[in-house]
């Protein structure tokens, strides 16, 4: 009987993907897939060491999922993800997501109502929600009252949690993510339900934080571009799970662009750094999906 040749015996080993030390979040060829429905993707995003991201589009668009992915919250169900030059799938979670500052309304739900604002900050350099039996340093409480102070939030220091409004949770919520100095900080609508002076404190914050050179790399999620704090740089926009566009800012928050993402004519302003959008005039009746 001959031999059959096969490929297999000339096969050469697969080298492992690697990605550039520079990239914070690097994803490829990225999908979500639940329940035989595409969430997300295929999506390629990069975010560097000194770029600050808005990403927003409508609901339903994917932004949450997105996030969850490039907060080491979630694994993807193709392509390739690198957090924090970590390929997910091959690494400790865990040790990624103590290296991230994160605020959503998942963490919010997982706070005890009756925890201290003081204890709920200070406990975030030590990776757990809220206090127990640890004790710690006065330079650690001295840091919680910096980063509470400057997210306005001084006064709630010996607040319990369920005690606190919407706006104010927020406020503190931004506090403990900063609060562990992290390499990534994502922020999950960070000012929605705050009044408007709450909301515009918290945004001059937060626009101070992104021109730092020393902060580290930012991803915000918002619905509302009059949300978007000064210094951001770069954006993407998505529907129904695809990127519409994603770039410097300037070149994707454009009224076409923002227009194609909401499915309506929209109208998108730029004022001393600051967006504003709103339904052009001419417009009557309405394609908007909910």
């Amino acid at each position: 009987m001959g031999c059959v040749n096969t490929n297999e015996e000339n096969a050469q080993p697969l080298t492992p993907p690697t990605t550039d030390p520079d990239l914070l979040v690097d994803m490829r060829d990225v999908e979500f897939v639940r329940g035989g429905r595409t969430l997300v993707g295929p999506v390629t995003w990069q975010v560097e060491l000194d770029e600050r991201w808005v990403v927003i589009g409508p609901n339903g668009a994917g932004k949450t999922t997105l996030i969850r992915m490039a907060s080491a919250q979630e694994f993807p169900s193709a392509g390739t993800v690198f957090i924090l030059g970590e390929r997910v799938g091959a690494t400790d979670m865990r040790d990624l997501r103590a290296a991230i500052g994160v605020t959503s309304s998942a963490v919010a739900q997982r706070v005890p109502e009756d925890e201290k604002v003081g204890d709920l900050v200070v406990s975030a350099g030590y990776a757990i929600l809220g206090r127990w039996r640890e004790d710690y340093d006065e330079m650690d409480y001295q840091q919680a009252l910096e980063v509470l102070e400057q997210v306005g939030a001084i006064h709630l220091m010996d607040r319990r949690w369920g005690t606190l409004s919407n706006g104010e949770k927020k406020r503190v919520l931004v506090a403990r993510a900063v609060m562990t100095n992290p390499e990534l900080l994502i922020l999950d609508e960070p000012a929605a339900g705050m009044d408007l002076g709450g909301r515009e404190d918290l945004l001059g914050y937060l626009g101070d934080l992104a021109m730092d050179p020393d902060a580290p790399a930012i991803v915000m999620i918002t619905h509302h571009l009059e949300e978007i704090p000064a210094g951001f740089t770069h954006a993407m926009l998505l529907d129904e799970g695809e990127v519409v566009a994603q770039g410097l800012i300037d070149d994707v928050l454009t009224s076409e662009n923002v227009s194609r993402a909401y499915h309506q004519p929209i109208e998108v302003t730029n004022d001393d750094g600051r967006y504003f959008a709103r339904r052009a005039r001419a417009a009557r009746g309405g394609a908007h999906r909910a």
